[in-house]
């Protein structure tokens, strides 16, 4: 029995949850993923998976085995791409994890390029809103807004965002624009619910030496951006963007911001990260520093005179509440 290659198997089969998500990773038969994942259960006398018709489970035994293995396959990784050299072009399979509004509107648009500038790299998106999703374990390079617990992975900020309160220009000719923060509670306004459940009620400004919070309130919030900017599009209300990701509405004129002299407080930046064993493989340098770039082509296209600050974790930032506007109200 090939060792290695059967503890690849093996690993592979874990990550994707079953033997047949296994086979599609690595492009080899489901027969030939069981037939090595078996010799390499008899070989150690244990039972690593639990198979059943709903799928295959790690046992307690393939658990322990897991976090055994997956450095193992890592510091393998790493050697070889050492050895070959780096002017080697980069190949492989590459995980990439990201958010939504990331996926569609900044990373998506900018695969093709990526493609055709490494050919040899095989690109699998997982779109997902927390780094400890399902599919996280599979995951080489995250990209994400936010400031989330990123456990071991090794972090960088590759860009910073501005917050803008948004509506279409039609929206704007019916009801008028606001000429303070606090006019926006005459106005439907679309509220987004975070991954831990957080409606993101309330919207801070500052400008100078003053500040203002503002409840806002509307008919419809959602966990997903999306859903609350087509409905935005359509008419109905107003809602609060992270710049980078709607340039293309700002520069058509889909959208048009108001209370552009004043700045959110709570704009979240643009984070990659990688894991340690894998950052200095080709496939994952490639990337990073394909995404490094788009996000500095983003920033680039807000114009000159634009300023924008980093911004800290907020308080309410990873905790869950039923609104932002509840929890900063209970600490006063």
């Amino acid at each position: 029995m090939d060792k290695l290659r059967a503890i690849e198997y093996f690993v592979a089969a874990a990550e994707e949850g079953s033997f047949s998500g296994a086979a599609r990773r690595l492009e080899v038969s489901i027969p030939a993923i069981a037939k090595l994942i078996n010799g390499l259960e008899r070989s150690l006398g244990a039972k690593l998976f639990d198979r059943a018709s709903q799928g295959t489970t790690l046992t307690a035994d393939g658990v322990r085995y897991l976090e055994a293995c997956q450095p193992l396959l890592e510091q393998v990784s790493v050697a070889d791409e050492a050895v070959s050299g780096a002017n080697v072009r980069a190949r492989g399979s590459l995980v990439i994890g990201m958010q939504p509004q990331l996926a569609r509107h900044c990373i998506g648009p900018s695969l093709s390029r990526f493609h055709a500038r490494h050919p040899d790299i095989q690109l699998d998106v997982r779109v997902m809103n927390r780094i400890n999703d399902v599919d996280s374990a599979a995951v080489d390079v995250f990209v994400f807004l936010g400031w989330p617990d990123a456990g071991d992975l090794v972090h960088r900020r590759i860009a910073e965002t501005r917050q803008l309160v948004c509506a279409t220009p039609e929206y704007w000719a019916r009801h008028g624009t606001p000429q303070q923060p606090q006019d926006l509670v005459r106005h439907p306004c679309f509220a987004l619910r975070n991954p831990e459940g957080t409606v993101i009620d309330l919207w801070r400004f500052h400008r100078g030496s003053e500040e203002e919070d503002v409840s806002v309130h509307g008919w419809l919030s959602s966990n997903h951006r999306d859903v609350n900017l087509d409905v935005v599009l359509a008419g109905e209300g107003v809602i609060r963007l992270t710049d980078l990701t709607v340039q293309a509405y700002l520069a058509d004129g889909r959208l048009v911001p108001v209370l552009t002299d004043w700045e959110l407080r709570d704009s979240p930046p643009v984070n990659l990260y990688t894991r340690a064993a894998h950052r200095r493989t080709a496939r994952v340098r490639a990337f990073v520093d394909h995404v490094t770039a788009v996000f500095k082509e983003l920033e680039e296209q807000r114009g000159r005179g634009v300023v924008v600050r980093m911004v800290e974790r907020p308080e309410w930032y990873g905790r869950r509440y039923g609104h932002v506007s509840a929890a900063v109200r209970s600490r006063k």
